[in-house]
């Protein structure tokens, strides 16, 4: 009781603050409160490794490898099915999918649940990143304490933008990137009043970060070799190459969900999904778990860690062996990371785009090296690799550039990093025009943009504004019957259907007028040679920017919904736009 007293006396001094001071107090708690959530899951992700894997050989493979991620996994799935019994969403799509379809909210199981599943599949070694849990958990705190404070739309999704921008912050301990992924990424229609706090958020997770972590994610990078002006060519092929890879990622992943949504048991996708995902780390043990380890070793120039723990070890003085690896996990964690996903487990793909983005540059620059051509500094190419992987597979390249030269403190190579991370993104959204991110939501009907209209268009839910108050008419009826139904009707279009709403056309007013008044039709005029069907139908299942479209080529004022060819009421031009406004104005509001 005495808790509940605190927390209702902090709501109510919280609410008598000026807005400007309230967003400034909500930064820094939601700021601490980040920074808080990406220690305890570092925390448990490395205490679980090293208790599993502190004791195995580089010389030789650990069946183990096999074993670990699936017990990960079934622990999570066995979690989320009979424990928490909901769905643990991905990190940022959730997110984006809060702002677009639930006014900001996120379900309160999210505070926790994404914590528990995302550190049993990372810490046994599941091929995926604590980041999008870490966004999604900021988010949901700073969801519940906007709720609290009965916030508005506008100032929600602000809050979520300090969540996500504090995760980024306090995981990577790089705050700039993670406010120009606030920036790019999850606000679209950001104001200036609200860069102050998303700066205060941002730097209070990277201290609390600092305060308990310590060291830097990855270490710090020295650079031996500067960026000289003859390597443009080449680290414009890096560009052209991350860009394909980065295509290859996106188009695998969606593949992999197509053909594992085919099995409907929940049990046979983990064992087939696991049983692939163990197979893939013992061959590859560079594949188990985050990968920084690999990234570091990668951003130091080496291939050895290449052949650590696996059966290949004998080669390791072998470089075109190495190459093959090198290439064989850049493939391969793509997959690796697919199906820890559709194998149950729940983890971000932010530290498998950067380990990818890092074998990649590592990888060309290496085999250019080898076979002559030229004598690159391979280390600086596996730097410049992540930013065009993290560009190409996020589509936010602003993003790349900063993340990659704060989090290796590589700054003296921004010029590179710039040039392969837009060409990267440019030549990647050619290819598909949407990111991971987008698609997910895509694929599951909850669309988002950036574009603002759009944006807004995506907000409004075609269910509440489907308008039922229609007068029907069953398609077997008469004129005289229809005379009757007119006469209790204030509309001027009638729907015709059966008994079993199914949609047969529709019948205008204007259209009969000149034999409403001849009672000796009414009886021999069959409804059904009264109908029109309209050219311009709206599904249920239409985006609502597909239905202004509608409304835009038709120049109608009313269009018929159907679900699955039944009738289920009109839409109208009016509603629309009040609807439309309405969001509009709670967007606008500080």
């Amino acid at each position: 009781m005495k808790r509940k007293r605190i927390i209702q006396k902090a709501i109510i001094k919280l609410h008598k603050l000026p807005k400007n001071q309230l967003m400034i107090m909500l930064s820094i708690i939601i700021g601490f409160v980040g920074g808080v959530i990406a220690v305890i899951m570092k925390n448990i992700v490395f205490y679980v490794r090293e208790l599993l894997t502190s004791d195995f050989s580089e010389s030789y493979s650990n069946y183990l490898y096999v074993i670990y991620p699936a017990i990960g996994i079934f622990a999570t799935v066995i979690f989320i099915k009979f424990l928490l019994r909901r769905p643990v969403r991905d990190g940022v799509p959730n997110v984006l999918y809060a702002i677009s379809k639930e006014h900001g909210v996120i379900k309160k199981h999210n505070t926790f649940s994404s914590i528990i599943t995302s550190a049993l599949t990372v810490g046994f070694g599941g091929s995926v990143g604590l980041e999008g849990p870490t966004v999604v958990t900021g988010a949901a705190w700073g969801s519940m304490i906007g709720k609290a404070l009965r916030l508005n739309y506008k100032q929600m999704v602000t809050i979520l933008g300090f969540a996500a921008a504090a995760a980024m912050s306090a995981i990577f301990k790089a705050p700039i990137a993670a406010i120009v992924f606030a920036l790019e990424v999850i606000l679209f229609d950001m104001t200036m009043t609200a860069l102050v706090p998303l700066l205060i958020a941002s730097i209070t997770a990277a201290l609390t970060s600092y305060m308990f972590l310590g060291q830097d994610i990855l270490y710090p990078f020295v650079i031996d070799h500067k960026f000289e002006l003859g390597q443009t060519p080449y680290y414009i092929g890096l560009g052209i190459f991350t860009s394909l890879i980065s295509v290859y990622f996106i188009k695998m992943y969606v593949v992999s969900g197509k053909v594992f949504n085919y099995l409907n048991n929940w049990f046979v996708k983990f064992v087939i999904g696991a049983g692939m995902l163990g197979g893939l780390v013992f061959l590859l043990p560079s594949l188990y778990g985050e990968g920084f380890e690999a990234i570091n070793e990668g951003l130091a120039g080496k291939l050895e860690f290449i052949f650590d723990g696996s059966i290949f070890y004998n080669y390791s003085e072998s470089v075109p062996i190495a190459l093959i690896l090198l290439l064989a996990i850049i493939l391969f964690k793509v997959i690796a990371t697919s199906l820890t996903f559709r194998a149950g487990g729940v983890g971000g793909i932010f530290a498998p785009t950067l380990f990818i983005g890092t074998m990649s540059g590592l990888f060309f620059a290496s085999l250019l090296n080898y076979f002559g051509f030229v004598q690159l500094p391979v280390a600086n190419f596996a730097l410049v690799g992540m930013a065009g992987l993290l560009a190409g597979v996020i589509h936010a390249p602003l993003t790349a550039i900063f993340l990659i030269a704060e989090i290796t403190g590589g700054y003296n190579m921004f010029l590179p990093i710039m040039l392969v991370a837009t060409i990267s993104y440019a030549m990647a959204r050619l290819m598909v025009s949407k990111s991971i991110y987008t698609i997910q939501l895509k694929n599951r009907g909850e669309v988002i943009t950036h574009h603002k209209d759009r944006a807004l268009l995506s907000m409004m839910d075609i269910d509440s504004l489907i308008e039922k108050d229609f007068s029907t008419i069953d398609h077997e009826a008469t004129l005289g019957e229809l005379i009757k139904v007119i006469a209790n009707s204030n509309r001027n279009v009638y729907p015709v259907i059966d008994d079993e709403n199914n949609f047969y056309g529709i019948i205008f007013l204007d259209q009969i007028r000149n034999i409403m008044f001849k009672p000796e039709l009414y009886d021999a005029t069959p409804v059904h040679s009264l109908v029109f069907m309209p050219s311009n139908i709206v599904n249920h299942d239409d985006d609502m920017e597909i239905v202004a479209g509608k409304f835009q080529h038709s120049g109608k004022y009313n269009l018929v919904v159907l679900k699955n060819g039944k009738y289920e009421g009109f839409v109208s031009r009016a509603n629309v736009f009040s609807h439309y406004r309405e969001i509009l104005k709670d967007m606008s509001e500080e």
